[in-house]
């Protein structure tokens, strides 16, 4: 049996079913795990979070969303495919590295004429 996603070869045991639909665990992963920027819940646990343990800023990060937050700093603002391309990410990548980033109340985005863009959350 092949995943329905990436093609992969899996075994009866290596099956995952979401949405009607086979995949391999990685796939799966990736399908049933949606992360919602505008969570409020997610922004209330990361402020506890990081306050209980003393982060502030780009502490407590992963390497790739510490050069988001930096790319910020020094560009002021850019916009999703700005930053993509830059830091080579995929959209998909970037877009949950960007809830997290939003959960920490370190980044936001706005809206200027018809381009989004991402900036600092105290920008």
């Amino acid at each position: 049996m092949q995943c329905e996603k990436c093609g992969a070869t899996i075994s009866g045991e290596e099956l995952f079913e979401h949405g009607g639909k086979k995949y391999c665990e990685d796939c799966y992963i990736e399908a049933a795990t949606v992360l919602k920027t505008c969570d409020p819940l997610a922004v209330r646990a990361a402020r506890v979070t990081r306050e209980k343990s003393g982060q502030k800023g780009a502490e407590g990060l992963l390497p790739v969303q510490k050069k988001i937050y930096e790319y910020l700093q020094e560009h002021g603002r850019a916009t999703r495919e700005q930053i993509a391309g830059e830091l080579q990410l995929e959209q998909k990548d970037l877009e949950k590295h960007f809830s997290v980033l939003r959960h920490c109340e370190l980044v936001k985005g706005f809206k200027e004429g018809n381009t989004i863009y991402m900036t600092l959350m105290d920008a």
